[in-house]
């Protein structure tokens, strides 16, 4: 048998994946030598992102693998070295997309990432386990998802997608890790368990910024932002950031919830922001016999439709009611959302059919008002 060439060597070298960065190692430069000898021997060295890299053994079998299936092969050889600076920054730099300097790439007008920011007027509504449905019901549709976890100082985006791999991080380039197939990054990533964050505004805009800036989210159709409850600073931090970010607004049925929520939403006349619709949520307990019982009260979710409706002048449709359901808070606790782990329960259908609407109010960014 032939022995190889040098473009048959990186056609299969191609076929291996980084286990961290997700892409080729080809695509990434990470193959900075081939030599092709004798009886098929082939030597390859391969350049590491950092020092002491924890999967190095595991692209050293791969690499080693995807050679042995190249026909007229003899004995391969890998050598692993280091990345210099120079080198990193060029991987840096593709990584952005080109971009050498952080920029937030949602943030221009050319941007065909739709930014939804999932607010509410006080916690306890189910804010949280909305957005991780909607995320799943989006991607299940097809779209390219990713949630951001803006809640700093109360996170919970990675036990409820049931987020398992730490995200990989390049020097200050982060790429974030995939669960449930959305990409997710959240400052539970970062601090150990219990670990509470005290921080005020400034730092919190930093942060925020920096989650923007720092982390690749590459190329979404939707990015999710599950805001804290509240009007505080993390709400504005976004709307300056993002000025064409939108905003859900969950409810409960509750009028007390149902006010505060409406005072949430009208936020958006200060920022500029359009909102999308209400999502009320724990709509009522459906009993074995069928029977709907309200257990929060009724018409919160339409009333603060109707109530920002008048406020900001443009149509804030009711997008949709979920119903109060165990497997939805079980699903949240396992990370599994019932969105995906439940699919034909009437919790699920309801987040389905929330995200179809979603989908099909438009694409890109930028204020309709």
């Amino acid at each position: 048998m032939p022995t190889p060439t040098r473009e048959q060597v990186l056609a299969a070298l191609a076929t291996v994946t980084d286990p961290e960065i997700k892409r080729p190692i080809t695509e990434l430069d990470m193959v900075h030598s081939v030599e092709i000898g004798e009886a098929g021997a082939v030597s390859v060295e391969i350049l590491l992102t950092i020092p002491g890299c924890p999967l190095k053994d595991r692209l050293e079998s791969d690499v080693k693998r995807a050679l042995a299936g190249l026909g007229g092969v003899g004995l391969v050889t890998v050598r692993m070295s280091v990345m210099n600076e120079e080198q990193r920054e060029a991987l840096k730099t593709k990584l952005r997309g080109g971009r050498a300097e952080k920029t937030i790439p949602f943030a221009g007008p050319d941007s065909s990432t739709r930014v939804i920011a999932v607010a509410s007027g006080k916690g306890g509504v189910g804010k949280s386990s909305v957005t991780a449905n909607l995320a799943v019901a989006l991607a299940e549709l097809g779209l390219s998802v990713g949630v951001l976890d803006a809640d700093i100082q109360g996170f919970s985006m990675p036990r409820m997608l049931g987020v398992e791999d730490e995200p990989t991080q390049v020097d200050d380039v982060i790429l974030p890790p995939i669960a449930q197939g959305v990409k997710v990054f959240s400052m539970g990533m970062l601090v150990a368990p219990g670990q509470p964050v005290i921080w005020r505004g400034p730092v919190l805009h930093r942060v925020v910024q920096q989650f923007l800036t720092d982390v690749l989210w590459g190329e979404l159709d939707v990015l999710l932002v599950d805001l804290p409850p509240g009007t505080g600073d993390v709400p504005l931090s976004i709307a300056q950031l993002i000025p064409g970010s939108a905003l859900i607004v969950v409810t409960t049925p509750q009028p007390a919830a149902a006010e505060v929520a409406q005072r949430a939403g009208a936020l958006a006349l200060q920022t500029n922001q359009d909102i999308l619709g209400v999502v009320e949520n724990m709509s009522w307990f459906e009993s074995p016999d069928g029977t709907r019982i309200q257990i929060f009260g009724e018409g919160g979710g339409a009333q603060v439709a109707a109530n920002l409706t008048a406020a900001l002048g443009a149509d804030v449709p009711l997008l949709g009611q979920v119903p109060l359901d165990q497997a939805v808070r079980e699903g949240s606790d396992a990370g599994a959302p019932v969105a995906a782990s439940h699919p034909g329960s009437p919790a699920a259908t309801a987040f389905h059919a929330i995200a179809a609407r979603i989908a099909q109010t438009g694409t890109g960014n930028g204020s309709t008002r």
